[in-house]
């Protein structure tokens, strides 16, 4: 079973999308191929998610905000949308939401626990994944 084509979403590509796209490759390169993107990308990613991210061994000081019309439609076969808003040309049947607050412009404590609720969140997702291809 190919890895499924995983995008996450959030508002401007900049803590939650990327944070879960770090979590996503790291650990889950096996059943997904993970991306993220944001209804209104900011121009970079602040200092405070990469911190978050290094203090958990991952490194996405390379990564940079993506807008949705960057994921081309075969790079889409599940979106998993933090944002809080509709995803605009991605079919319904394809989105799960998950309701993650935002940590943008708030303190390191809230970027670290919004951080370990992806986390979690990521992870039980690579379970889900890992056991759909066991018993296919």
């Amino acid at each position: 079973m190919k890895p499924v084509q995983v995008v996450f979403v959030c508002f401007g590509n900049a803590c939650r999308s990327q944070m879960a796209e770090g979590f996503a490759r790291t650990y889950g390169q096996d059943v997904m191929v993970a991306r993220s993107a944001g209804l209104m990308p900011t121009v970079m990613v602040p200092r405070e998610t990469a911190r978050a991210m290094d203090e958990k061994g991952i490194d996405i000081s390379g990564h940079f905000p993506k807008g949705l019309d960057d994921i081309l439609p075969d790079q889409m076969e599940l979106a998993i949308n933090m944002s809080g808003f509709p995803l605009p040309g991605v079919p319904r049947s394809i989105v799960r939401i998950w309701s993650v607050e935002d940590p943008m412009g708030k303190k390191e404590k809230v970027f670290n626990r919004v951080r370990d609720e992806i986390e979690g969140l990521v992870k039980n997702l690579i379970l889900e994944l890992r056991r759909a291809r066991a018993g296919s």
